[in-house]
């Protein structure tokens, strides 16, 4: 296999087929040591997340196919904690991926009460979802750049900002409902997009360490949410 870049939580290898191999890591986003998946930066190594993100995005990628949404997912090795994909183009630059990240927020809370808290609370409901993008540049604190910033900017279409947000709000809603059936509440989640065969697609990863659960009033840490949701007996 080839090995085209090392990410923060995963390597990305050329497969003869034409496909893409995703490798899981153990590494997580966070700061001094505590997860936060609203950070840009590794902050943490926990053992045995790669796997379990894996095995919470094959759920999750299973759900949306029999939903009818299309994604990258082709096949996974848990044990070896590795995803076969499609191929997809990214979305504006980094070094090494994508360079584009798409949030979708349920509650008002991390990034979005640092910049807007004046305006708002924290743990206030943003009904029908909010969909915001944030370029992946870890100097400039990942800005936010707006649909009309993205076509204006040559990244994607107008119709294929459309695409990517009705998609990420449908995706965003069979995560929260499959989480509400085992009594979790998701706050928030991001994603990834590219574009495969002339459409936009979910491509990289639909994982715990992507999303802020809760249980009540507590934080569910990325480990235990995967064994939540894959061990509901």
């Amino acid at each position: 296999m080839n090995k085209l870049y090392t990410g923060k939580t995963k390597d990305v290898y050329a497969l003869d087929n034409g496909n893409v191999l995703l490798k899981f890591k153990d590494d997580c986003t966070g700061k001094d040591g505590v997860f936060d998946p609203g950070e840009n930066s590794v902050g943490l190594t926990i053992e045995g997340i790669g796997k379990a993100n894996l095995e919470t995005s094959v759920y999750y990628f299973e759900k949306l196919k029999e939903a009818g949404i299309k994604t990258h997912y082709v096949s996974a090795d848990l044990e070896n904690a590795t995803m076969e994909v499609l191929p997809a183009e990214c979305f504006g630059k980094a070094q090494g991926g994508n360079g584009l990240e798409v949030i979708c927020r349920l509650v008002a809370t991390g990034s979005f009460i640092r910049r807007y808290g004046e305006y708002i609370k924290n743990g206030t409901r943003l009904e029908g979802g909010y969909v915001e993008c944030t370029f992946k540049n870890d100097e400039k604190g990942d800005p936010l750049v707006t649909g009309e910033g993205l076509v204006a900017l040559g990244i994607m279409t107008e119709e294929m900002f459309n695409s990517l947000k009705e998609q990420t709000l449908k995706i965003t809603k069979v995560v929260a409902d499959d989480l509400k059936t085992i009594g979790l509440d998701l706050w928030d989640i991001k994603f990834e997009f590219g574009y495969n065969n002339g459409e936009v697609i979910l491509i990289d990863e639909i994982a715990s360490g992507n999303m802020r659960v809760y249980k009540g009033d507590t934080i569910v840490e990325p480990v235990e949410l995967t064994k939540l949701i894959n061990n509901r007996g």
